[in-house]
């Protein structure tokens, strides 16, 4: 069936279960996206994972963030352990953790050395990226290569089997660098440069100094990918690639917060059809993940005032597209259930 004709038969699929029409409120909305996304009435969650990418940032080296550079490695390795915030949302949500080293200034031990609380990915593309207010983030066959990893990542994603994938980050300096790739973009800075980890007055106006001249520096722009290597960042370049490469593969994904939603308006610039397979799984408190949303015009599962990152925010709110799929597809219908349609199907009870 073809999209339209998938929207058609969930609706009416929906409309056939024991509840009022369209009772279940958003719950129903994600559920008919699902579907068309999947290509299947009733849609399916029976295996999902949140990737986390995990990359540094040589723009750190400008002041711009609270924590040293070597805490992206040490969280990672918090992930493995099965310690940190992403962990224990996803145990009490059934998401599987993926920890992604797309980038990080470390290097890690031997998988086999590894704690294994989480799946942990070796995808290094380079230690960190360079400081973009002197030079490009990154070369262009580095650029090309994150991508095409976050493409692969894509097909292993569907070759293993699932249906929803999340996406989250780790990396210190990222909030940095994905303000500046929207103002690469054309975005208006004051409405995208924020605090990040939670840096004070004096730390911020430089975050914004430094932004608004590495732009100036290394524009102007011919294309996304060039927008990319310049201010980029190995991680959200993967989450780019990652994002291109599961549209064609009926797999829907959850974004998480600021920098991952940088990455999903990157993929967005480049294909504007991957935001059919998009979901936002909340609202960050960080002030740049509005408009970044507005202009993605996707609405968010969730508004918790939530900003750690890591997927924490994705797999919350991605845990409500699986219960509208389990809605979808376990209620019993009127005719199944012996219930009076005319008698269930009040508007206003």
């Amino acid at each position: 069936m073809n999209v339209l004709a998938v929207e058609k038969a969930m609706i009416a699929h929906l409309d056939s279960l024991t509840k009022p029409k369209g009772s279940l409120g958003k719950l129903e909305d994600y559920a008919v996206k699902l579907a068309k996304i999947q290509g299947r009435v009733p849609p399916l969650v029976r295996k999902k994972a949140v990737y986390v990418f995990a990359g540094d940032h040589g723009i750190v080296a400008e002041g711009v963030s609270l924590y040293p550079s070597e805490v992206t490695y040490q969280m990672v390795l918090n992930f493995l352990a099965g310690g940190a915030a992403i962990n224990a949302l996803a145990r009490g949500t059934g998401w599987e953790v993926i920890a992604v080293d797309a980038g990080v200034a470390a290097d890690f031990p031997p998988a086999a050395a590894l704690p294994a609380a989480a799946r942990f990915l070796d995808r290094k593309i380079g230690k960190g990226t360079k400081n973009f207010l002197v030079q490009d983030a990154m070369s262009a066959a580095e650029a090309k290569k994150a991508l095409d990893t976050g493409h692969a990542l894509a097909d292993d994603a569907a070759a293993a089997g699932y249906d929803l994938v999340a996406i989250g980050d780790m990396g210190i300096g990222n909030t940095t660098t994905a303000a500046a790739l929207l103002v690469a973009f054309g975005m208006d800075a004051s409405l995208v440069i924020d605090r990040g980890t939670g840096i004070d007055d004096t730390a911020l106006a430089r975050k914004r100094e430094v932004i608004l001249e590495s732009v100036r520096n290394r524009g102007p722009f011919s294309d996304a990918e060039h927008v990319l290597r310049a201010v980029g960042g190995f991680d959200l370049a993967m989450m780019t690639g990652f994002i291109l490469g599961l549209e064609s593969k009926g797999i829907a994904c959850v974004l998480d917060g600021f920098p991952v939603g940088a990455a999903a308006y990157v993929a967005f610039r480049m294909k504007p059809s991957v935001v059919d397979l998009l979901f936002a799984g909340h609202r960050s408190r960080v002030k740049g993940h509005a408009p970044v949303l507005e202009a993605l015009g996707l609405d968010p599962i969730l508004s918790l005032d939530m900003r750690l990152g890591e997927g924490t925010g994705a797999v919350t709110g991605g845990f409500m597209i699986e219960l509208a799929a389990k809605a979808a597809g376990e209620m019993a219908s009127f005719a199944s259930a012996g219930v009076s349609e005319s008698a269930e199907d009040e508007k206003d009870f």
